[in-house]
């Protein structure tokens, strides 16, 4: 059994845990609470924007866009999004799981003609480890994602897919369904997919001017940088809501280790006066037989 001592410390440790814990809670909530209002505000106008968009290149008599065209992949390009630090359970772990399975889905082409861009250090690492070297260095977005930085990285991928130096694009990420609740997502970035908007051409009330070639030839780069822009607040309001869950989960382990620590604690001091009264009791019989003896 551990002494007083040895318990009495790990109590103490623990108490110290606790209140890590508790912190980190309280500002992953806060944390949280802006990055929820930030998409939950950016989602219905990023996937507004989008319809309008597919409504263009879905109608009859509507312009072709290079962004569309679906081809052999030869070579890909994933768009993987993590977090930059750890304590948010398995939010980090999951997208390294799934890119290695986007990896293996490809498992035809050269190791060469698979291009990674990591976006956040935990996932720029798992790239790493995969034997893959990243495509730039992206962390500081996973952090604090700007629309400029978002639309550059847009930029040089629709640069790359009109040019056929790649063929398609994939975004792994977590989206945020709820803070009890991140979805792993794998989706495709490029070709922009105009089947699901099959029949679902632009209202005949709408004007176009000056034509649909200039407005689908605008809209494009916005819809597509605003897309990554918009999966960086989400991946971003999942960390949060990941770190969340995982503080309050380690700050509810800790109160349960404290109060199972405590009753270790008592029942060895009780265990402890226990003996001493026992040794207290054994030493007045040794006196009382001592005397008895000698009366």
């Amino acid at each position: 059994m551990a002494s007083l001592k040895e318990v009495k410390g790990r109590i103490a440790s623990v108490n110290s845990t606790l209140k890590i814990t508790s912190a980190m809670k309280m500002v992953a909530s806060a944390k949280l609470h802006r990055a929820q209002g930030a998409i939950e505000n950016m989602l219905p106008y990023e996937r507004k924007l989008n319809g309008i968009l597919s409504g263009f290149l879905s109608a009859e008599g509507s312009v072709s866009s290079p962004f569309a065209e679906k081809r052999e992949v030869q070579r890909v390009a994933i768009v993987a999004v993590s977090s930059n630090s750890s304590l948010c359970g398995a939010f980090n772990a999951n997208v390294a799981k799934k890119l290695h399975e986007t990896i293996a889905s490809y498992g035809k082409l050269k190791r060469e003609n698979i291009l990674i861009f990591p976006i956040g250090k935990k996932i720029a690492e798992a790239t790493r480890k995969e034997g893959f070297e990243p495509q730039g260095d992206y962390q500081k977005m996973a952090e604090k994602p700007t629309y400029k930085e978002t639309s550059d990285l847009a930029a040089r991928l629709m640069k790359m897919f009109a040019n056929h130096e790649i063929d398609r694009v994939e975004l792994i990420y977590n989206h945020f369904k709820s803070t009890a609740v991140q979805v792993l997502t794998r989706e495709e970035y490029l070709p922009i997919d105009t089947e699901q908007q099959k029949g679902k051409g632009l209202s005949a009330d709408y004007i176009v001017e000056p034509d649909r070639e200039t407005v689908v030839n605008t809209l494009i780069p916005q819809v597509l940088g605003l897309k990554i822009f918009t999966v960086l607040l989400d991946s971003n309001a999942a960390e949060h809501a990941a770190r969340t869950i995982a503080m309050q989960m380690a700050t509810d382990n800790a109160i349960e280790l404290i109060q199972e620590l405590t009753i270790q604690y008592n029942k060895t001091r009780q265990q402890l006066i226990t003996n001493e009264l026992l040794d207290m009791m054994e030493a007045k019989s040794a006196m009382t037989d001592f005397s008895t003896s000698h009366t």
